[in-house]
């Protein structure tokens, strides 16, 4: 009776903290609040969302992490938080920054129960999402056969990936576009580990790429290959030609509330259109 009733209760307080965040995510986008406040609100309801969500839910602490996860994952656990421990190591040592307090992963053993986590289609597939300072992760034992699990999961996996995206939205207090975002976490994954996606033309001729403001506008309703392709390139060709350093400062910048123009602007010294021409050349020149 009394456990009907605690679950009952967490439930409804879930749903009031999930209609909070809805909340918040509409007086930001509706300038009834500052994105700082926002940010700080946000965070604070997606973090106690997370804590009733995953309260049955086994725990492992690590360094830098608190790994939740079911039972049916408990031989898992441990090579995520050495895999997460490493990827840590590796990504706070390219910002040069490192997160400010320990961070949540939980695992899940399936496709369908990380989607559900999201209210995504079952069929959506993903190995590991950022959202709210939390990492939400597709269990290894999903995806992954052999002897060499713990290695293939160091360098496919989502860890990297997904910590810097955390990294990306504390810097910039979640002033950033979707495709700035995904290029700079393909570029640190693919610093730090190696692994980069496959390029999504077959040969030059069939080679397009967006405009940044349709990639801004509408990232998820686009050829995801082609934006994410895109994404890492823009963010390769400001290393290239302005140095790695750029990215950083952008990313400050734009921690300044500044706009992505201004922050292109700010930083680089030109224009998004200037900066469109200069990276269509590049392509050109390159691919």
């Amino acid at each position: 009776m009394f456990y009907s009733k605690d679950i009952s209760a967490r439930a409804g307080l879930t749903v009031l903290l999930i209609i909070a965040v809805l909340a918040v995510i509409f007086l930001a986008r509706n300038n009834f609040l500052t994105r700082p406040a926002a940010y700080n609100l946000f965070h604070y309801l997606t973090g106690q969302e997370t804590k009733f969500m995953t309260a049955d839910l086994e725990e492992l602490d690590t360094a830098n992490y608190v790994i939740k996860y079911q039972p049916v994952d408990q031989d898992y656990a441990k090579m995520v938080g050495e895999v997460a421990e490493e990827a840590y190591s590796e990504v706070t040592g390219v910002f040069g920054q490192k997160p400010a307090r320990k961070t949540t992963i939980i695992i899940y053993p399936d496709s369908a129960s990380l989607a559900r986590s999201f209210g995504w289609d079952r069929n959506e597939k993903a190995l590991g999402v950022y959202w709210g300072g939390t990492i939400r992760i597709l269990s290894p034992g999903a995806w992954l056969k052999g002897d060499d699990m713990q290695e293939n999961f160091a360098q496919q996996g989502p860890m990297v990936h997904e910590l810097t995206h955390l990294l990306v939205d504390d810097i910039t207090r979640g002033n950033y576009n979707r495709w700035w975002t995904e290029g700079i976490a393909q570029y640190v994954e693919k610093k730090t580990t190696g692994f980069e996606f496959s390029e999504p033309f077959t040969n030059s001729a069939d080679m397009q790429y967006y405009h940044f403001s349709a990639l801004a506008r509408n990232f998820d309703k686009l050829d995801q290959p082609v934006a994410y392709w895109q994404s890492l390139k823009a963010v390769e060709f400001i290393a290239q030609r302005y140095g790695e350093q750029s990215l950083f400062d952008i990313l400050y910048s734009l921690g300044q509330q500044n706009t992505m123009d201004e922050a292109i602007y700010d930083i680089l010294g030109i224009d998004m259109n200037t900066f469109e021409q200069e990276f269509g050349q590049y392509i050109q020149q390159n691919y």
